[in-house]
């Protein structure tokens, strides 16, 4: 006997003998569904038998059998109806517990999320993902999908998404494409460190999505449900269904700030700010102006995140201005790292951690933090230092500034789209998926190890653009990414020190050494994030022109 938890009130499971129901009764179960019809097997025991048993033992039953591979709308009712009537927990059953698992997904459209009915089937070991339109159609069968059909379907508007957009009607501009997002606001959040540390307005990042649309491209102001790559299908909330020839898949990533117990509680206030959302930067420009002394603490939780130097920019443009105040040496700085580096490129820790000495901060390697109680204002942090045993420790602040847990958006982890670990799974050369060839995925969401930075995206758009366009044409890869990314650190107002890097670490810098030596800390790179790279993401980027971001042609052939 084989049980699989779906929630807290309902298991699912392969065939059961009547000599199970003492363990099912021992586990605390208090009523069957028999999902499979008596006869379907040789050597399956009829209901009768197991009711006879069960009843013996005091559990309810109920009797709901389903013709393999034929889950009705209202056999689905029945089990929902099941569900509320009986006494749980409750197990159901049938030959493989498929359709009981598809039951109770059916049973729960319109109460669950989809994402959320999803990865609790697949968590058990069940995959819905083909009955996702039924789901997203409130558990019925579609009898209309009013299907729409595009050459190409790009999912999300983000750096990655108008980008690779425009830079395919740059190539092909008869192409026919559509755009899926819901947002009405597209931000340009690299601009969120400078507005945490009082160079920005707010405002100056964020523009409206249908004014960065490119001409001829069709915007669907929708959030995708599911995917169906086996049939080519895009599923919208609602159980509308968009069909491509080829899809690119770059929603960005998602951020999870629940899995920092308390954190969403006291976001915005008591102290607590986070230059990872539009709202909260200005706050953090607030509370670094009015601190005078106390304790200050920056957090990093574990990797992937969005812009992994962000986390440490706060700390410095905030230090920094606490410096021209004069007001530094009455506030004891903490960098709270989950991670055991500085930076994952050593060439440039040298000149962070002369910063780091200068603002006299301290350096906390294996803190995750794991709750905040901002009325008391105090941070719990597990430390896991390699080699010793986990332990907690917490320590009280006046400021904190939160990077949040990062992972892959619910629609995209339990995709048939994603790896293990939930992410987009692509050849980190191509772009391409491993799996469906007709599907390229750029930006945060996808699996390759690059830094997940818009300038990785500017660099990804082209690519994935130029390999696109030779697929049409019937031609193999002719573009590849070597993994560049780019994190202007700004150690201090006026100065930054350029990260920039590809696969393994390799340094990518984009100017000669004598220009911009990315590895100390320079005026001129400042410019360059202040003045320059504000124009070139919303003028240049979002618009198909490849400053600096030209495909690099493919010499040999990708695996």
């Amino acid at each position: 006997m084989e049980l699989r938890t779906i929630d807290e009130r309902l298991s699912v499971s392969p065939q059961i003998a009547a000599d199970d129901i003492a363990r099912i009764k021992a586990l605390g179960f208090r009523s069957l569904i028999c999902n499979r019809p008596d006869g379907e097997g040789a050597d399956q025991p009829t209901f009768e038998e197991i009711d006879r048993s069960a009843k013996s033992a005091g559990l309810e039953t109920r009797y709901l059998p389903v013709q393999s591979g034929l889950v009705r709308d209202e056999d689905a009712a029945a089990f929902e109806g099941a569900l509320r009537e009986l006494p749980g927990p409750i197990l159901a059953y049938c030959r493989t517990g498929t359709r009981s698992a598809t039951l109770w997904s059916l049973s729960q459209a319109g109460k669950r999320p989809l994402p959320d009915i999803l990865q609790k089937t697949k968590a058990a070991g069940y995959d819905m993902n083909g009955v996702a339109r039924r789901i997203a159609n409130g558990g019925k069968t579609p009898t209309e999908t009013g299907d729409a059909s595009f050459q190409v379907v790009i999912v999300g508007a983000g750096a990655g998404g108008i980008s690779v957009a425009a830079s395919l009607k740059a190539r092909k501009p008869d192409l026919e494409i559509a755009l899926i997002d819901p947002a009405d606001i597209h931000y340009y959040q690299p601009g969120w460190t400078m507005v945490g540390g009082g160079i920005f307005d707010a405002q100056v990042t964020a523009k409206t999505m249908g004014s960065l649309i490119p001409s001829g491209v069709h915007w669907i102001k929708s959030a995708v449900a599911a995917f169906e790559p086996a049939n080519n299908a895009v599923i919208l909330d609602g159980c509308r269904v968009v069909k491509y020839d080829r899809l690119i898949v770059c929603p960005g990533l998602k951020l999870d700030w629940s899995k920092v117990k308390g954190l969403e509680e006291t976001l915005g206030r008591n102290g607590v700010t986070s230059n990872y959302r539009y709202d909260l930067a200005p706050y953090t420009w607030q509370l670094v102006k009015e601190m005078k002394g106390g304790k200050a603490i920056f957090t990093q939780p574990p990797m992937p995140i969005k812009c992994a130097g962000a986390p440490q920019k706060a700390m410095y443009l905030s230090a920094d201005a606490w410096k021209r105040r004069g007001v530094l040496s009455n506030i004891d700085i903490r960098f709270c790292n989950a991670g055991g580096v500085l930076f994952g490129v050593k060439e440039y820790v040298p000149a962070l951690l002369e910063y780091v000495k200068a603002y006299e901060a301290e350096l906390s390697f294996f803190h995750n933090l794991v709750e905040i109680d901002g009325p008391n204002r105090k941070a719990t942090f597990q430390v896991s230092k390699p080699d010793t045993t986990p332990e907690t420790v917490t320590y009280d602040f006046d400021f904190i500034h939160v990077c949040p847990p990062q992972t892959a958006p619910d629609f995209i982890r339990v995709s048939p789209l994603a790896d293990a670990a939930g992410w987009v799974d692509v050849d980190q050369i191509t772009l391409r998926h491993k799996s469906y060839d007709n599907v390229w995925a750029l930006g945060d969401v996808m699996n390759a190890p690059n830094a997940k930075t818009a300038a990785a995206a500017r660099k990804q758009a082209p690519v994935v653009a130029d390999n696109v366009a030779a697929d049409i044409d019937g031609r193999s890869p002719t573009a590849q990414y070597d993994g560049y990314g780019s994190c202007p650190l700004t150690v201090e107002r006026g100065k930054i020190v350029l990260a920039e890097f590809g696969y393994g670490g390799a340094l990518k810098p984009s100017f000669p050494s004598w220009l911009i030596d990315g590895t100390k800390p320079s005026h001129l790179a400042w410019l360059l994030k202040e003045r320059m790279l504000p124009p070139l993401y919303w003028k240049a980027m979002l618009r198909g022109h490849e400053w600096l971001a030209k495909p690099e042609k493919i010499t040999v052939a990708a695996e």
